[in-house]
């Protein structure tokens, strides 16, 4: 089996989940699994213990780099006080959605994406750091209505350790438009496609559609209609003209 198959095949296994932990950024996080190593000294009696968040170090393929399904979990990150403000800029006002448009941008067969390559391009096409420790585009002005789409990596846990992000290697990134959005579903897309196509080219990697093929001008238009008929369906109704008397 090709390198670009097996790569294929490990976004296939890993989007889905990573689709459903990442949109779950704004929910109220489960107490950190793992071990915690502490080398502070234990609490005395009565005092309040203080827990430092954490990354789940301890999960399966932390080190090794899996992104097997095993691997894939919500992000467990809490941000220190100085990474405050920056944790909610991208952070959806309601959880609520119903609908996901997703794109990969893919390292060529036998490379991989760089971290800190992702970081410059990302500043590049206007991606801000922020919720969660991933890259949104928000809408300018009005940060506070949540992200057009959001960028994270495929690999467990999806975010971007800022500290490490030199040694940081990726297969892909995945790029992900989750509706309602902040303006129509249709503007969105035609804020995020370009956006991907030109992640792709200075990281000189390939676009992947939500089914892990070439993004092509046919799927293209295909993604338009259907955002188009999504727009539709969710406008709001016209106005009932009171009768005349």
């Amino acid at each position: 089996m090709s390198d670009m198959a097996m790569m294929r095949i490990g976004i296939l296994i890993v989007g889905v989940l990573l689709v459903a932990a990442i949109f779950l950024f704004g929910r109220p996080k489960k107490a950190p699994q793992g071990r915690r190593v502490d080398s502070e000294p234990a609490p005395q009696p009565g005092a309040r213990e203080r827990r430092e968040p954490v990354l789940g170090d301890d999960a399966p393929g932390a080190e090794t780099g899996d992104y097997s399904g095993e691997a894939v979990s919500q992000p467990e990150l809490g941000l220190g006080a100085a990474d405050a403000a920056a944790s909610e800029l991208g952070k959806r006002p309601s959880q609520d959605f119903d609908k996901i448009v997703s794109l990969f941008v893919a390292a060529k067969a036998g490379q991989v994406l760089r971290g800190e390559d992702i970081v410059v391009a990302a500043e590049k096409t206007g991606l801000t750091f922020g919720h969660m420790n991933v890259f949104h585009r928000l809408v300018e002005g009005h940060p506070e209505r949540g992200p057009i789409f959001s960028m994270a990596s495929i690999l467990k846990p999806g975010s971007f350790d800022m500290a490490n992000i030199r040694a940081m290697e990726t297969p892909a990134i995945a790029f992900f438009l989750t509706l309602p959005a902040p303006m129509t579903a249709l503007d969105a897309w035609e804020k995020m496609l370009p956006t991907v196509q030109r992640m792709a080219e200075l990281l000189e990697g390939v676009v992947l559609d939500d089914s892990r093929n070439a993004l092509g001008r046919q799927r293209i238009a295909h993604i338009r209609d259907e955002l188009r008929a999504y727009d539709r369906q969710h406008q709001a109704p016209p106005l009932t003209k009171a009768p005349r008397w």
